[in-house]
């Protein structure tokens, strides 16, 4: 009769674990994002195998479309790419914040995810990797250049550069004191706000070196000298400043821009305990590290930095206070039509002499 409860007892105990049940997590996410010996980690933990599958956001939307949200137990689409789906598509389910361990993140992140995935008043994304554009500058010979409105600063001239692309118009807005996203319910404020920023912009023009168009040429701009201040993304910046110190990436005072991948829950998901399981696990402060120093991008664990290699510590902590960080401005998803506002806007910026 002992051995008889024993043996029950070690097949309850498996079946929880998953050991006995084959119980599978199926994610589809960004290469970088479930790192190998993590995932080992996280089988041995709980019993759970793994099985990853590398996308991107049209790749992850058009799967979970074509299923109706099967599949999948979990998908990592970016913040501004899930409302928008949901409301035509209902690929997703809500997410249970009361199994995720917020503690352990980082709360205006939490506070922004929830805003920008919010559904009829349910969130359905949990922040996980984050990165951000602002500015890369050269201390040495542009010393107080700390803010968007520094990339049509007439103490520059000949030495600014930046990409003409949508992020511009937003920064701009954001440098002339605007906040273009508090617009995204009216459409005709927004357009308004887009005139102002085409004007400023096509006034700076004689100011603008040149305009970058890629990873590479931001580099090399300032890398070389041809300018002192520009536009630019963090791990950029980042990478020049290992060249040269006096350059470095700034998160500009009146906010970075910054995009977040998220975790969402598919809405046929079969093993939804486990895809909980798994945003804890990765979003725990020691696994967390791992991934922001193989990757450079930023995470949403609070206490992170903690276990980050000195160079990658170094990186944020150089450019980003607690304040800088609460103070990014995450891209919400794009109204229909605003696009097409911001693409003439561009035109004519680029056409005007």
């Amino acid at each position: 009769m002992l051995l008889k409860k024993a043996l029950i007892g070690a097949i309850a105990l498996a079946l929880s674990t998953g050991v006995m049940a084959g119980e599978t997590l199926k994610i589809i996410t960004w290469k970088g994002y479930a790192d190998k010996d993590l995932v080992k980690e996280f089988e041995k933990e709980t019993g759970i195998d793994v099985k990853v599958t590398y996308s991107n956001n049209e790749e992850m939307v058009a799967k979970l479309r074509a299923t109706r949200g099967a599949g999948f137990d979990l998908a990592q689409p970016s913040q501004d790419r899930i409302t928008a789906v949901q409301l035509k598509h209902k690929i997703y389910q809500p997410i249970d914040y009361s199994k995720i361990n917020t503690d352990q993140l980082i709360t205006s992140m939490v506070d922004a995810v929830k805003k920008n995935t919010n559904v009829k008043g349910k969130a359905y994304g949990v922040p996980h990797v984050y990165g951000t554009t602002g500015m890369i500058v050269n201390k040495k010979n542009a010393p107080d250049a700390n803010d968007w409105s520094d990339l049509w600063n007439p103490k520059y001239k000949g030495k600014i550069s930046y990409r003409l692309k949508r992020p511009i118009l937003i920064a701009t807005a954001f440098g002339m004191g605007y906040d273009p996203f508090a617009l995204y319910n009216d459409k005709a404020a927004y357009k308004k706000l887009i005139d102002k920023v085409e004007k400023k912009l096509i006034e700076a023009k004689p100011l603008v070196k040149n305009y970058w168009t890629s990873g590479d040429t931001q580099v090399e701009i300032i890398k070389s000298g041809d300018a002192d201040v520009i536009s630019g993304w963090d791990a950029k910046g980042w990478a020049v400043h290992k060249i040269n110190p006096d350059i470095d990436f700034i998160a500009p005072k009146s906010g970075a821009l910054g995009w977040i991948d998220t975790f969402a829950i598919p809405a046929k998901a079969k093993n939804v305990d486990a895809a909980y399981k798994w945003i804890n696990f990765i979003l725990q402060p020691k696994n967390a590290a791992r991934m922001t120093n193989a990757t450079k991008y930023g995470t949403a664990s609070k206490d992170a930095v903690k276990y980050l290699d000195k160079a990658v510590k170094d990186d944020f902590q150089r450019s980003f206070s607690k304040a800088d960080i609460d103070n990014i401005k995450w891209h919400p998803p794009v109204p229909d039509g605003f696009e097409a506002i911001e693409a003439k806007a561009l035109d004519r910026i680029k056409a005007a002499k």
